[in-house]
C-alpha cells in the first residue's frame, strides 16, 4: 500500500473525531455537551452566533467526510484489484 492511502486514512480518522466533537458541541434542547464547556453558548469564542458557526462547520466537515469516503472506497477497491492481478497461479501437472 502506498503512503497516500495511509495519509488519507489518517486524515479520515482525524476528520471523524473532529466531526464528532463539533456535533457534540452544538446546542440541543437541553444545551447538550456545549453547556459543560463554559456555561452559556453565547459566551463563546465564536461570538454571539455560535450555533450558526457550528452548523456551518458541521456541514463542511460532513461534506469533506463524504468525499473522503468515496475516494477511499475507490482507492481501496483499486488496491484490491491490483493485488488480484499480481497473483500468478501456476498449475503443475503431476505425472505418475
Amino acid at each position: 500500500m502506498s503512503f497516500a492511502f495511509y495519509f488519507l486514512i489518517f486524515v479520515f480518522l482525524f476528520l471523524c473525531v473532529l466531526l464528532i466533537f463539533t456535533v457534540l458541541m452544538q446546542e440541543s434542547k437541553s444545551m447538550g455537551l456545549g453547556a459543560s464547556f463554559g456555561g452559556d453558548m453565547k459566551d463563546s469564542i465564536f461570538g454571539t452566533s455560535t450555533a450558526d458557526v457550528l452548523k456551518k462547520i458541521t456541514v463542511y466537515l460532513a461534506s469533506i467526510f463524504l468525499v473522503l469516503c468515496i475516494i477511499l472506497s475507490f482507492y481501496s477497491s483499486a488496491l484490491g484489484r491490483r493485488k488480484d492481478i499480481k497473483k500468478d497461479v501456476e498449475i503443475e501437472e503431476v505425472v505418475k
